[in-house]
């Protein structure tokens, strides 16, 4: 498998060891973090070890590509606004690594093991390398455009369920209570009589990289934010699926209401969606 690389150096060789650093320290971590902030609301937490997670991501980017920009979750004010301003501010780089230092910060403080680290090389605004490492089950996701996406060296597939009655399928509960929250349960209403069935294990990240490796056949999810989805996004189109917004329009950085199928459903599940009134767009 080719690599991207710069001089002698593979992006994506930096992005696995980065994440599985990362990912080592975070488990160390599990059950001993001593700080519990909240961000936008009661749901939406952060703790000290996703601030030390960020910045051990950060300085060991740093170390190699040093003119690269960075766009990391703990590194941008509470709430749509601020995420929405902090991606515009970097959208002109060359080359702009997208991370989320611990997504499942809810379900590592409560000790429930579905946590991920999630890294993103992004090249003029194009997502080409993408790992998602879940340190508990020691599962490594890796994705670059246009070569396959892989979980153990192995090539994945997404699943071959060729109908919403037939399928698994994933969405989250947003931290916005009053805005995100109620749009996203109108599609969980909607929806949850016309699939098999549905899951919600708290990881945005890894929803996708299960959409890449045919454990989910859909996930959906309003209000996410670039560090949420773009190492998914990448792991899904590798594997055979499609990503999109709620709309059904291409995915893109700024997109922050996102749909991601094995590609036979997405229309199914995309109308579905928009009869629900639930694509969170007016």
């Amino acid at each position: 498998m080719e690599v991207y690389t710069v001089g002698s150096k593979s992006f994506t060789a930096v992005a696995i060891n980065t994440a599985a650093k990362a990912g080592e320290w975070i488990k160390l971590k599990l059950g001993a973090h001593a700080m519990l902030d909240v961000k936008s609301s009661a749901q939406d937490l952060v703790t000290e070890v996703d601030r030390g997670s960020e910045s051990l991501i950060r300085n060991l980017i740093r170390t190699h590509f040093p003119t690269h920009a960075f766009l990391g979750e703990e590194g941008v004010g509470a709430g749509a606004n601020a995420s929405v301003q902090a991606l515009k501010e970097v959208s002109g780089a060359e080359y702009l690594w997208i991370v989320d230092p611990i997504d499942g910060t809810t379900n590592f403080v409560h000790g429930f093991p579905f946590f991920s680290v999630s890294i993103a090389l992004a090249h003029k605004g194009e997502v080409i390398v993408g790992v998602i490492y879940d340190p508990f089950h020691d599962e490594l996701f890796v994705a670059e455009k246009g070569k396959g996406a892989y979980l153990k060296g192995k090539r994945m597939q997404v699943s071959g369920d060729a109908k919403l009655s037939d399928s698994l399928i994933a969405t989250g509960f947003p931290a916005g209570t009053t805005s995100t929250l109620p749009v996203n349960m109108k599609g969980l209403q909607a929806l949850a009589p016309k699939v098999r069935n549905t899951r919600v294990i708290g990881s945005a990240a890894l929803h996708l990289a299960y959409v890449a490796a045919g454990r989910l056949s859909g996930f959906w999810e309003i209000g996410l934010n670039s560090w949420d989805i773009a190492a998914g996004a990448l792991l899904v189109r590798e594997a055979g699926g499609e990503v999109t917004d709620t709309l059904g329009r291409p995915y893109s950085l700024p997109v922050r209401h996102v749909l991601a199928t094995n590609g036979r459903i997405h229309r199914e599940l995309q109308l579905e969606l928009a009869a629900a009134d639930a694509t969170g767009y007016e």
